[in-house]
């Protein structure tokens, strides 16, 4: 079970994304802070429909169901199965219950985003997915709802359009939290032009790629997109005017994010390119928290960051939220989602805590802090009961890997200020041209219903000093 260490798999006829899912599945019974306190001997063994748990001299047996209470839904009936008499034995073991039950994948949405497809009603899907898939009620009603409004979202979706994406991985400082690659714009000298320049090639070579496709929606991400100086951004955005042209496209999104970047000049430049939606995420409203976490703006400086975007116009601002963060509990998130409320963003991202292995948080052991489940559970009801009052739905969701509580992130919103973009990167149908350092390009094939990846590299030098050869992958991809 790597890095938990606290069992063994056997299973000659699993295959590696079996072992892989059933893995996933048994380690969330068994949270790492409390492996760490009482370590745990188990073994886990399969034997055709039959599971057997051994701890010590204590044996117990599960029999998997029917792969038929799985039909019509999820893809694999047969690892469904499996999963689900794993579950049950070790619900049955530890007297857990886990909320998103058999479910394992970074997007649960797409199962019933198909399901729903292809004509099932509501109320039968919901049932399944709490009976057969294990999932908690309420878990099972986020998970329709959100498939549902997607599907009204993309009604017109063709599958041959396509989105794109432009990475900036430059930020003030690093949070600890952060997996990303991102660099600090403090200490790179001339780095930032010199990958502006490479940018600004990769977009205006990518131009000729776009062919006779539809373009949907455009985002710019990173890292915080307006560390760029006003100039550079205006050289960016201007490339992508000239090779794609925004008036062809339903959305345009610029991740503005820190607080701490965001001033009246690069707000001018996105309102120059009818940049119709932009986000300033503190992640939290409390002073403490944003030292601890080394973010260098302070809560002040995201009040005047949202302030000044309403002034200039801006009416289709997103927030993000982390709940979970290091030191906060149930006062701090209930602080954060009062703010939020007085601000009125248009829509509200309320992630849940991921401590990855890169991240600082978990290098300096930070991440042994987080909260035990029920207290992220009532930090996530906070976040949602303040969209409500905001007059928002979810309308996307995913999940991560070693998420506190294993919850979900969920993406808010006002009527008809959803982000397309975020609803494509979730679903997987439709292809997306990923350019900058780290930036992958997708290539959907309707007719096979599959997904092909072409990352750039993600080191900013090496991007810089290879961009002919990656335009040339590019190249090579779109004539194939």
């Amino acid at each position: 079970m790597g890095d938990v260490n606290a069992f063994y798999m056997e299973g000659k006829d699993f295959s590696e994304s079996y072992l892989y899912e059933l893995s996933m599945l048994a380690r969330e019974f068994f949270p790492m802070a409390e492996i760490a306190k009482e370590p745990v001997d188990v073994n886990l063994y399969c034997e055709g429909r039959t599971w057997r748990l051994v701890a010590g001299e204590e044996v117990q047996e599960h029999i998997c169901p029917q792969d038929s209470v799985f039909a019509g839904i999820g893809g694999d009936a047969g690892k469904n199965s499996l999963k689900a008499g794993l579950y049950e034995l070790l619900s049955r073991w530890t007297g857990r219950q886990v909320p998103w039950g058999i479910l394992t994948g970074v997007r649960p949405t797409k199962i019933a985003y198909s399901a729903l497809e292809q004509g099932r009603n509501r109320g039968e899907l919901q049932k399944q997915l709490t009976e057969a898939f294990h999932l908690r009620g309420d878990k099972a009603e986020l998970m329709v709802q959100v498939a549902d409004a997607e599907r009204q979202l993309l009604e017109d979706h063709r599958g041959t359009d396509l989105d794109l994406y432009v990475g900036i991985p430059f930020c003030p400082s690093k949070c600890s939290y952060c997996s990303f690659v991102s660099y600090d714009f403090h200490t790179l000298g001339d780095t930032m032009e010199r990958y502006t320049q490479a940018l600004v090639q990769e977009i205006r070579a990518c131009g000729a790629f776009k062919k006779e496709r539809r373009l949907q929606s455009f985002y710019m991400g990173g890292g915080t997109p307006t560390s760029l100086t006003p100039d550079q951004l205006d050289r960016v955005l201007g490339a992508i005017q000239e090779a794609f042209g925004f008036e062809n496209m339903r959305e345009a999104t610029v991740e503005a994010g820190r607080p701490d970047t965001i001033t009246r000049e690069r707000l001018g430049v996105l309102k120059k390119y009818g940049i119709d939606r932009i986000s300033v995420n503190p992640q939290t409203m409390n002073e403490e928290t944003l030292v601890r976490i080394g973010r260098r703006h302070t809560v002040e400086d995201t009040r005047r960051a949202f302030a000044l975007a309403r002034d200039m116009g801006f009416t289709n601002i997103n927030m993000d939220f982390i709940m979970g963060l290091p030191g906060e509990g149930l006062k701090e998130a209930a602080y954060s989602m009062e703010e939020v409320v007085k601000m009125a963003p248009d829509s509200l991202t309320v992630h849940t805590l991921a401590v990855k292995r890169s991240s600082r948080l978990n290098q300096e052991g930070m991440g042994e802090s987080v909260l035990d489940s029920q207290d992220i559970e009532a930090m996530i009801a906070i976040s949602a009961e303040a969209a409500a009052r905001l007059g928002m739905k979810p309308y996307y969701m995913y999940r991560q890997k070693n998420m506190a509580g294993n919850f979900e992130n969920v993406g808010y919103s006002l009527p008809g200020k959803e982000c397309l973009y975020n609803i494509e990167i979730m679903e997987e149908r439709q292809s997306i041209l990923g350019m900058g350092a780290g930036a992958v390009s997708k290539f959907y094939e309707p007719e096979m219903n599959r997904l092909e990846r072409l990352p750039n590299v993600k080191n900013v030098e090496e991007y810089i000093r290879r961009i002919d050869e990656m335009l040339e992958r590019k190249k090579r991809r779109f004539d194939a």
